[in-house]
């Protein structure tokens, strides 16, 4: 049984100065390959559930069970976390299903807006005893969230952290969601004047467009929680395509989704040192 809280996991990477990579589910097999990684890597991860991913399956509580059976039989520590949560009530569902952390995310909303609901959500879930995530300054990407150069002002975060009670805060500092290729550019003075303006942990999002180098620059410069979905999408999506060329009779589903499971795994494996290897002076 090593189902644990988010908080756990964050708060030791940020007191360590490394990141924690926290990786998103998207149906069962993505859930086992992100296990199967932490445990080859000896290093713990959190499994990451989004407000899109549960519409897909119909609902938060299938895909969040199944997620969770998957951690609790883990043999490293593996957090179940609600991410990119935009309705409250999602959030009071993570909570009752027994998820230690969520995100809400009101980054889209007039920061008026952002911090009177992400204080109420926080209100519930401290009570609850669960970890919040909070995001300030937009993450750019899909449905075109916000203007290109968009970035998170450290004043304003720490006023927002101030108002909420949030306990990490994703913060948008140059990174894009679902990029498939790794190009972008992060503002690491940004990050290092957040981090020296903030006493929770740093979140970066939209992780899959950025290159190894520069994610391990923003773990030195003071980055803790590290998401990853798309590049991890493409790994298994990739493997999938493989196995059907070179097969077009296959039609057992195991065949070709064990394969990419595997591949997923590899390389969130590979991940997870990059991201806890990659030590700052904490602070």
């Amino acid at each position: 049984m090593t189902l644990v809280s988010a908080r756990e996991l964050v708060t030791d990477a940020a007191s360590r100065g490394t990141g924690i990579g926290a990786f998103n589910v998207i149906h069962l097999e993505t859930a086992e390959g992100l296990v199967r990684a932490a445990e080859a890597a000896q290093l713990p991860v959190v499994l990451q559930i989004s407000q899109n991913c549960a519409d897909y399956h119909g609902g938060l509580e299938p895909i969040a069970l199944a997620t969770l059976a998957v951690a609790r039989r883990a043999a490293t520590p593996v957090a179940v976390h609600l991410d990119h949560a935009e309705r409250p009530e999602l959030v009071d569902e993570a909570i009752a299903l027994g998820f230690g952390s969520v995100m809400f995310d009101g980054g889209a909303l007039p920061y008026d807006e952002n911090v009177a609901l992400t204080a109420a959500v926080v209100e519930r879930a401290h009570a609850a005893g669960v970890y919040v995530e909070g995001e300030l300054g937009e993450v750019g990407g899909k449905d075109g969230a916000h203007a290109p150069g968009v970035r998170t002002d450290p004043a304003e975060a720490r006023a927002f952290v101030a108002a909420t009670g949030v306990d990490a805060l994703a913060v948008a500092v140059g990174s894009s969601h679902a990029m498939t290729d790794r190009t972008a550019s992060l503002d690491l003075d940004l990050i290092a004047r957040l981090h020296e303006a903030l006493d929770v942990p740093l979140v970066l999002h939209g992780s899959s467009g950025v290159p190894d180098e520069v994610i391990a620059r923003a773990v030195r410069a003071g980055m803790t929680k590290i998401n990853v979905s798309t590049h991890l999408n493409g790994h298994f999506t990739r493997a999938v395509r493989g196995v059907l060329e070179a097969d077009a009779a296959l039609v057992d589903s195991r065949k070709y989704l064990a394969p990419a499971r595997d591949a997923l795994a590899h390389e969130a494996a590979r991940l997870l040192r990059l991201f806890a290897f990659a030590p700052v002076t904490a602070g």
